[in-house]
């Protein structure tokens, strides 16, 4: 919210410069982010008059001017023609900074000496365009300021509101809050029009079909107007504020926004079909153009205001183009309305329509100030563009909204804030803002009548803060607090995920954070079509369609990040988010809602460098990595498949991750159709984990182990199995038949080519035996190990080579 210091002044009179006011106001909760002094810094541009303007000898555009300051002449070359001799003009002189870091300096032009500049409204910051330079009043001080006598001196202040202080999105909410500050009244006084003609009603006829949506319509008839700009004093005000100026009647209805904080409409009476006015629901799929020339798809639950015929505006958000004023419009019907917060709120989300109307009615706007704003409007109109205000002013109000009062306990507000503040002072502080404040039926208490302006107050704490926010934050005394301390050992999945961080960063990864909303498509182009995670929840108001549903897997988002690293050049990648992912329930409102890990890896496997060769990550760079997260969980029998995986992988280059509860994710090489369609140019390995599933599993501390002193002794045999059969297969057999003397296995190589028969392969295991009790000898090592060869060959038909 933008606020004018000058504007501000004529609502309460006060005393405070500009830097006092910004820091009362943020300390009363009102915070200034920024603070502006409209030209404090332009006081070297001064009233000078033409005392000659001739002809430049040189230049045919140019004039060479003599001005008088008052205490000197001084000569200027001027490019403009509007300007003649015993003219005032605005000179800056040499050493002037102007708009746009533009520093005025001593010159010579086509040969002859320039002092200073001629200034046109444009180059002193005043408007967007100008023609020629600007000519003073008649009456205008020699060597003054010119921003002092014009009165344009001024502060702007740009206060950050929270959602919850609708009341101050207006310069009368802000003068309410000052006027508290320096205990002075608010000069705000309800302005009736002069009516004259025909009565209002006998022209306009209004009907509300949802009051629910629309509580209260009112509408005023002005006859006669004449479109055209605004007076000086109107744009003046407009621009203190940010706000150009469109028109007379339009500037009305802006000026009053930000006056009051109601927004109004102006219709073009005759283009209103049928004399009428209807306030429903639009048509479902219903087409309408608003101002902006954008054709806008309605739905059943947007809120309309209509002619006899059709929509004429969206309410609460923007007008239509077949009803807007334009410089034909010759009857003006003005709009005052109160609308449904929440309604305003979802058509303005849904359509992506932002505008100063929607941002009020979204928070909460005054029910009461709709016929104050219409007469202050109508006024303004009869003022600055003619006409007549018709008799009477239509005001539906079926069902007047009912105030609320709220019982406030002495005893509660100087036990929260730490106080000894008595009834009256109390009385005092909620009355400076408006409030009606009554004595409660028991002793000790308060009654406040919360006003319509203030709909955040709802409960007694919310009074409770005005009052510390009136009184002042820094009069509250400083107390240590008093607390426990208590320590709540982590629950066991918040320690594995922190565990699971702490393996994945040790290992080079960098984790990412994603938005957990994606585009839909997405998951058509990743999954099966039976796939059930392509079922996801939509998002009801998107804020773009990049982010419209919730996503059911990781992976979109991680496939995303390395696309994006990648166009910028970043090559080697280690990444991994860990963060939920949703899928709808049947029957439940709520979607279901899991913990999962997904990494991937790309590029080099280690940074360029002279001293050894360029090698690229691979699929057992990413299983290893996974290998040594499930060692740290402690998830020893963990089974590769190969046979299945998800449809976004490589074919052949994959594999199911499983425990022994079951599949727990997948992990391989991505398919290069879907790289392609990320645009990814280089292979990307990625691993997706159900970490639900994992962390029922995990390990709860890990049993001492005593280190044996006994030898251990090595055996290796090399097996000829089917290709078929997998290394893991191989694993399974040996960890049924170990018995107590295997202390491990691994497997050490495999071999395909000379003297393997076709269809075969060679992997050579490696069983290490060990004790904790004695040596073992030669004879007990070479029975354990030929049960192990007894059982591979009767398992998987493996032969020793």
């Amino acid at each position: 919210m933008i606020v004018s210091y000058n504007w501000l002044k004529e609502f309460v009179d006060f005393d405070l410069t500009a830097e006092e006011l910004s820091h009362r106001l943020t300390m009363a909760g009102l915070e200034v982010d920024a603070l502006e002094l409209l030209g404090s810094e332009m006081d070297s541009v001064i009233v000078g008059r033409l005392d000659s303007v001739k002809p430049h000898p040189d230049a045919d555009r140019l004039t060479v001017c003599q001005v008088v300051t008052g205490d000197e002449t001084v000569p200027v070359v001027c490019g403009a023609t509007n300007h003649k001799a015993g003219d005032l003009v605005a000179l800056a002189q040499v050493g002037t900074r102007l708009p746009g870091d533009f520093k005025i300096k001593k010159s010579k032009i086509r040969g002859q000496v320039s002092m200073g500049m001629l200034c046109s409204k444009t180059e002193l910051g005043l408007a967007e365009a100008s023609e020629g330079i600007l000519i003073l009043p008649p009456n205008s001080p020699l060597g003054k300021p010119v921003f002092d006598v014009l009165g344009l001196k001024d502060a702007r202040l740009e206060i950050g509101l929270t959602p919850n202080r609708p009341d101050c999105l207006s310069l009368v909410g802000v003068a309410r809050e000052v006027a508290a500050m320096v205990n002075r009244s608010l000069a705000l006084q309800h302005r009736v029009p002069e009516e004259r003609g025909e009565p209002c009603s006998d022209s306009v006829s209004i009907a509300i079909e949802d009051q629910d949506l629309c509580p209260r319509y009112g509408a005023r008839l002005i006859r006669g107007v004449t479109i055209g700009p605004s007076p000086e004093w109107m744009v003046k005000k407009l621009e203190a504020i940010g706000l150009r100026s469109i028109n007379n009647v339009v500037d009305v209805t802006n000026l009053v926004l930000m006056e009051l904080g109601h927004p109004l409409h102006a219709f073009d009476y005759d283009h209103m079909r049928g004399g009428r006015v209807v306030i429903k629901r639009a048509g479902e799929g219903e087409t309408f153009t608003t101002l902006d020339g954008q054709v806008r798809v309605l739905r059943s639950e947007d809120l309309v205001i209509c002619d006899g015929e059709g929509p004429v505006a969206l309410a609460g958000i923007m007008g239509g183009e077949n009803s807007e004023v334009g410089p034909g419009t010759c009857q003006v019907l003005l709009e005052s309305a109160y609308f449904n917060p929440a309604t305003v709120r979802r058509t303005s989300k849904r359509l992506g329509m932002h505008t100063e109307a929607s941002h009020r009615f979204e928070r909460g706007a005054d029910v009461n100030m709709v016929p104050i704003a219409l007469d202050r409007a109508a006024a303004l109109i009869m003022e600055v563009a003619g006409g007549t205000v018709a008799q009477g002013m239509i005001d539906c109000y079926p069902q007047p909204l009912v105030e609320r009062r709220i019982v406030l306990k002495l005893s509660r507000v100087n036990g929260v804030l730490g106080l000894n503040l008595n009834a009256n002072e109390v009385r005092s502080l909620l009355q400076s803002i408006g409030l009606g404040v009554q004595q409660g039926e028991q002793s000790e208490t308060v009654s406040v009548l919360i006003p319509t302006f203030r709909p955040d107050l709802e409960r007694e704490i919310d009074l409770i803060e005005e009052v510390a926010r009136l009184h002042g934050y820094d009069k509250i005394p400083v107390t240590m607090p008093t607390s426990q301390m208590i320590c709540h050992r982590p629950e066991p999945a918040q320690r594995y995920a922190r565990q699971i961080r702490n393996t994945m960063v040790g290992g080079g990864f960098s984790e990412i954070v994603n938005y957990s909303f994606i585009a839909s498509e997405w998951d058509r182009l990743l999954l099966d079509a039976d796939d059930q995670r392509r079922h996801t929840v939509r998002i009801l108001n998107p804020l773009t369609e990049e982010q419209s549903v919730m996503r059911s897997s990781l992976v979109p988002s991680m496939l995303e990040t390395v696309a994006r690293n990648r166009a910028y050049r970043s090559t080697d990648l280690r990444l991994f988010e860990l963060r939920p992912v949703f899928q709808p329930q049947d029957g439940e409102l709520l979607p279901h809602e899991s913990l999962r890990l997904c990494a991937a890896i790309s590029g080099r496997r280690e940074p360029l460098c002279w001293a050894r060769a360029e090698e690229f990550v691979d699929f057992y760079d990413l299983k290893g990595q996974l290998e040594r997260l499930f060692a740290g969980l402690q998830l020893t029998k963990v089974s590769w498949e190969a046979r299945h995986s998800d449809s976004f992988y490589h074919p052949g280059k994959s594999c199911t991750v499983g425990l022994a509860s079951g599949s727990v994710g997948t992990l391989g090489e991505v398919h290069p159709q879907v790289l392609k369609n990320f645009s990814i140019d280089q292979p990307v390995f990625i691993m997706d984990l159900d970490l639900s599933a994992v962390f029922a599993e995990a390990g709860v501390g890990r049993p001492f182990q005593a280190i044996s002193r006994f030898p251990d002794i090595c055996r290796d045999s090399a097996l000829l199995v089917d290709e078929e059969v997998d290394a893991g297969r191989v694993f399974s057999v040996i960890e049924e038949v170990r018995g107590a003397t295997v202390e491990d296995f691994t497997l050490f190589d495999l071999y395909r080519g000379a003297g393997i028969p076709q269809g075969k392969k060679s992997l050579a295991i490696r069983v290490r035996y060990r004790s904790a009790e004695k040596t073992l000898t030669d004879e007990e090592i070479s029975a354990a190990h030929e049960r192990i060869i007894a059982a591979l060959r009767k398992r998987v038909g493996a032969e020793i080579r």
